[in-house]
């Protein structure tokens, strides 16, 4: 005989079989853990750049207009596209988090300004790490046997 489950139309027998089993629940949270560390060194190095492209922006457009930078920005000239093409991969890192993670809308349009506003990627990558390991820890929590 089966109980009915709380929780609405299944019931308790029939919720135990439709239960994930427990490798794929150790894989998704392996895949989930992996992509949450690829987003963290991508948001980090996006950062990195973002600042070094804001100083290389202060020194071309600010300290040009009364000094001659033309010297120096042949030696960082390299900068915008090194930073263009780090910020296209922190995008598929993001998308990848975003996409394991099942978030709203709304959190992956966060994360992928964290890319081009400022400090912003280093405080959002804190913040997204502990919910995801929040996330991710009541998910093995749950499906623990």
């Amino acid at each position: 005989m089966t109980t009915p489950d709380p929780a609405g139309s299944q019931t308790t027998s029939d919720a135990a079989a439709d239960a994930p089993s427990q490798e794929v629940v150790d894989r998704a949270v392996r895949k989930a853990r992996g992509a949450l560390q690829r987003y963290r060194v991508m948001a980090l190095i996006t950062g990195v750049m973002l600042l070094i492209l804001c100083v290389e922006m202060i020194v071309k457009y600010g300290v040009g207009h009364f000094v001659d930078v033309d010297g120096v920005m042949r030696f960082v000239g390299w900068i915008p596209f090194a930073h263009g093409w780090v910020y296209v991969v922190y995008l598929v890192t993001v998308l990848d988090l975003w996409s394991k993670m099942r978030w709203s809308w709304g959190r992956l349009a966060t994360m992928v300004f964290a890319g081009v506003v400022p400090v912003m990627s280093f405080i959002l990558e804190k913040k997204v790490h502990r919910e995801a390991e929040a996330k991710l820890d009541a998910l093995v929590e749950q499906y623990a046997r």
